[in-house]
């Protein structure tokens, strides 16, 4: 049973998190979360959309996790260009280690197809937490512990390690809303979707129709990792973990990563993104 659970924030709700999620098998099925929105009431995820219908709200995806699609939709294929294959992965929920008002620990099993018979790839702890900043702004802390249980080695990958130059995305992804204006992104240092696009950067953030999300690594590796940014095609923002080359994951070793969102109503200038991210951070 798909029942959503409510996440709060302030005394509000502020997102619904699908543990169980009924999508069709080449969507690549996975927990995420939609809506979430903005303590003002926005929405700011968008799920299903016409133009990517693999795209669902915010979560976990890997499009290539030794071979099996834990993304959805197509493959990029070296030398042949995207694809659609029989290779899509589930990301099954198995339990709450944690699970109160403001947030969650969850343990999920990524299976190579789905099934009781499909073989698990890996095992994942992922750790939601919601925490208010300010009466118009409020934080998603999100980690993921990504664990080998194959017995063997496997590796991460992506279109662009698969032969598509600027296409690394993969890891935590937030899916925007597709608005009738495009949105603005910037970091502290850099403005729009070409310089941004693969900026290693401390935070970056997407700004829309009266809503800014900020996106910070919240660990050393994770802010070693490219930034995955579209505004023109679509408005969406990933921390990506395979940018350029393939992440090696030996038997029984793991992958951690954790981004830290600011959700905040109102288009939010350099230094007003920077003070919410410094206490995000801190809190």
């Amino acid at each position: 049973m798909n029942t959503p659970l409510t996440l709060t924030c302030a005394g509000r709700p502020v997102a619904s998190y699908l543990p169980h999620p009924t999508v069709e098998p080449g969507l690549s099925p996975r927990p995420y979360l939609h809506p979430v929105t903005t303590l003002g009431g926005l929405r700011v995820t968008e799920e299903l959309p016409e133009d990517h219908r693999h795209h669902l709200g915010a979560g976990v995806a890997v499009p290539d996790v030794d071979g099996r699609s834990f993304w959805g939709g197509s493959t990029y294929v070296r030398g042949e260009g995207p694809r659609y294959l029989d290779n899509h992965g589930v990301q099954t929920h198995l339990g709450w280690q944690r699970c109160e008002p403001d947030g969650f620990v969850e343990e999920l099993s990524w299976r190579a197809h789905a099934g009781h018979d499909a073989q698990e790839l890996l095992r994942e702890r992922r750790t939601v937490a919601a925490r208010p900043l300010d009466a118009t702004a409020w934080a998603l802390d999100l980690s993921f512990t990504l664990t080998n249980t194959t017995g063997r080695p496997l590796s991460l990958g992506s279109p662009a390690t698969n032969g598509r130059p600027g296409a690394g995305y993969g890891g935590y992804f937030w899916r925007a809303p597709k608005e009738a204006t495009v949105p603005d992104t910037f970091t502290a240092t850099k403005h729009g979707e070409d310089t941004v696009h693969g900026a290693r950067a401390d935070w970056v953030a997407l700004s829309g129709e009266g809503w800014t999300l900020a996106f910070a690594g919240g660990t050393e590796e994770t802010r070693g990792d490219p930034w995955f940014v579209r505004t023109t095609e679509y408005p969406g923002v990933g921390s990506s973990l395979a940018w350029e080359e393939r992440v090696p994951v030996a038997a029984g070793e793991s992958v951690e990563r954790r981004v830290v969102t600011v959700v905040a109503d109102g288009r939010l200038g350099e230094e007003a993104v920077a003070a919410y991210v410094r206490e995000a951070l801190a809190s």
